[in-house]
């Protein structure tokens, strides 16, 4: 009696367990449609995991037709793809059991995407005739696409004392440090629009290798989405790359800073802050070459982390003055910033579609590092990205050209081993004396000292 009793009771637990999945009249006439919130609830406690909706998700008063046929009871990530791709949602998975649904993001993808776009870009070129074809490509077309020419050719000129047209510059006075001068430069683009920036460079008694007889090495450092230019170990970078020997120049982002005193904070949120920004790296380097004889034009880097690696690699691509390029925080396969100002303009659809690693593999066979952490999307670097690089620097047997320092135990953000990578790069590539790397003898600046026109 007791064995009838217990299967009876099984029975209407499992009915009662199932209920929610077949109950509702799911019929083909209606679809088989079951509220997406109720869905949901089963799927998670189907696999034993959480979700977290994105403020832009509602569920409330949705439906899902055909909801339980997209269950697959043998894979999670399967049964996401087939519920959120009805609502233009994405997935991502965050830490322990935890999903986050979003809304879909055009410039981000899954890690297994990046690695199939990997894939495929490996089969269009074999050798280095064929790469360079693809590559002449892409700088051609990223540069139509970024609409740089038209930009460039809106901008202010003036005529100077020998009657020649040049931009617009002011620069303050020079502020001098221990072994290091700090002074701001502020360019006009367009009328009534700045680029604000301020330049690093050695004493001329501070080292060996700043000799008043030398030349410098040139560093254009574009900005992440980390508070201002004027932070801490912003100052601390520039400063210490300085005395040990290289000219250093960082710029607002559009909208931030200064220029937000110009644009307003929307504007960064805008495609026009995607040309903006390369245009402020492009023109910086064009007038710190054709202004300062001070500068070694044989040694002309790009630095920059997180939004600030995307523009570094894509400085590195638009000019080819350029010899050396590390990108921080930034690099790969499946993300290509999350921000108009790094992807505003469509870019990674040049030459049929690309992405990062390949837009970046545009410097071989020159020196290029890549900073990863195992804390943000770079995490797949070592593993994915690295590795594709090194095959187009080996078409040019260049592989140890290209580095990639990777800290799997940090997050994102550009700390002092972040910083100490970048300082051993340039050490080696641009022949910078070590002897000077002391981030303890970097004075911080307030902001008011590092601002051109509104203080």
């Amino acid at each position: 009696m007791k064995k009838y009793m217990w299967r009876a009771v099984g029975i209407l637990f499992l009915t009662s367990y199932l209920l929610p999945l077949t109950s509702q009249a799911q019929t083909y006439e209606n679809q088989f449609r079951r509220p997406v919130s109720d869905v949901m609830r089963d799927v998670a406690k189907r696999f034993d995991v959480r979700f977290k909706f994105d403020a832009n998700v509602d569920t409330a008063g949705v439906t899902l037709m055909y909801a339980d046929f997209r269950i697959r009871p043998y894979s999670l990530e399967q049964t996401l793809d087939n519920i959120c791709k009805y609502f233009d949602w994405n997935w991502w998975k965050q830490s322990g059991n935890l999903y986050k649904i979003k809304r879909y993001e055009y410039p981000r993808r899954h890690e297994d995407e990046g690695r199939q776009m990997l894939d495929y870009l490996s089969t269009l070129y074999n050798n280095k005739v064929e790469w360079e074809a693809r590559r002449d490509s892409l700088r051609r077309e990223v540069r139509q696409r970024l609409e740089l020419d038209a930009f460039l050719d809106s901008c202010v000129l003036v005529k100077n004392k020998k009657g020649q047209m040049e931009r617009p510059v002011i620069l303050s006075k020079i502020r001098k440090h221990d072994g290091y001068t700090t002074q701001n430069i502020c360019i006009e683009l367009t009328p009534g629009q700045h680029l604000f920036g301020t330049i690093y460079a050695p004493s001329t008694q501070s080292s060996r290798s700043t000799q008043s007889s030398l030349k410098h090495a040139l560093i254009i450092c574009p900005d992440g989405h980390w508070p201002m230019r004027y932070r801490k170990d912003e100052q601390q970078r520039l400063g210490t790359l300085a005395r040990m020997g290289a000219i250093c120049v960082d710029f607002d982002l559009y909208g931030w800073g200064e220029s937000e005193k110009e644009v307003g904070a929307e504007a960064h949120h805008t495609s026009r802050a995607h040309v903006y920004q390369a245009a402020c790296g492009y023109i910086l380097l064009d007038w710190m070459l054709k202004n300062r004889k001070d500068i070694d034009p044989e040694r002309v880097g790009v630095m920059g982390g997180s939004g600030g690696g995307t523009h570094t690699v894509l400085l590195s691509l638009l000019d080819e003055r350029v010899t050396a390029s590390a990108p921080v925080v930034h690099l790969a396969s499946h993300f290509d910033g999350g921000c108009p100002c790094e992807s505003g303009k469509p870019v990674q659809l040049a030459a049929g579609g690309t992405c990062e690693p390949e837009l970046a593999a545009v410097m071989a066979p020159k020196p290029m590092l890549i900073v990863s952490d195992g804390g943000d999307w770079t995490s797949s670097v070592p593993t994915l990205e690295f590795p594709y690089l090194q095959r187009i620097y080996g078409f040019y047997g260049a592989q140890d050209q290209v580095r990639n320092v990777h800290l799997p135990d940090e997050r994102h953000d550009f700390g002092k081993n972040k910083r100490q990578a970048v300082y051993d790069f340039f050490i080696d590539v641009f022949h910078l004396d070590r002897s000077m790397l002391d981030e303890s003898k970097v004075t911080i600046e307030p902001d008011e000292q590092l601002k051109s026109l509104y203080k």
